[in-house]
C-alpha cells in the first residue's frame, strides 16, 4: 500500500494541471473570442433583417480581422507561450 498523504497527492495533481493552467487565459485569447462574437452577433443581426447580405458580410470580415488580431497579439507576445513555458 502507497504511504502518500493527501498533500503529496494534491501537489501531485497540481503538478500535472500546471501546463493547462494558463490554456487560451491571455489578453489575445480575449481580444479575439470578443472580436469574433461581435462578429457573430452582427451577422446574425444581417440575417434576421432580411437578410442584408451587405452587413452580413462586414460581419465575415470583421470575424476574419479578430482571428487575425489574435495572432499578431500571440505573435507579439500577449498570448500563452506555445511551448509551455510561463
Amino acid at each position: 500500500m502507497d504511504n502518500t498523504t493527501a498533500d503529496q497527492v494534491a501537489t501531485r495533481v497540481s503538478e500535472e494541471e500546471a501546463p493547462h493552467d494558463l490554456h487560451g487565459n491571455s489578453p489575445a485569447a480575449w481580444t479575439a473570442v470578443t472580436i469574433v462574437l461581435i462578429a457573430f452577433t452582427v451577422g446574425a443581426i444581417a440575417m434576421v433583417l432580411g437578410p442584408n447580405w451587405v452587413l452580413f458580410w462586414i460581419s465575415v470580415a470583421i470575424a476574419v480581422l479578430g482571428a487575425l488580431t489574435g495572432k499578431v497579439m500571440q505573435l507579439l507576445g500577449f498570448g500563452v507561450p506555445a511551448d509551455g513555458n510561463h
